[in-house]
């Protein structure tokens, strides 16, 4: 997954202002990354000093919403678990 990182590496250098975990959470927007390959790359990237301890877990959950956000149908925008009647 150097592409990953590659494209975390081209926003940082973009957005030199920017968090890492901003730029590590534009990286893997709508990518469609698995929640362990997130985990690895969040550890390998992100700085500590971006998030407090007890908040790991819900930036994790949160970031992998954003890789994988829930599908929607182009009828009346209804998500794809819900039944059209």
């Amino acid at each position: 997954m150097k592409s990953l990182e590659r494209r975390f590496n081209n926003i940082t250098e973009k957005k030199p202002n920017q968090s890492s975990y901003l730029c590590f959470a534009e990286a893997i927007k709508r990518r469609g990354f698995s929640q362990q390959t997130i985990h690895r790359w969040f550890q390998k990237l992100v700085d500590k000093s971006d998030y407090a301890k007890g908040e790991k877990k819900g930036l994790l959950e949160n970031l992998g919403n954003l890789s994988n956000p829930v599908r929607t149908t182009e009828i009346e925008g209804k998500t794809a678990s819900q039944t059209i009647i």
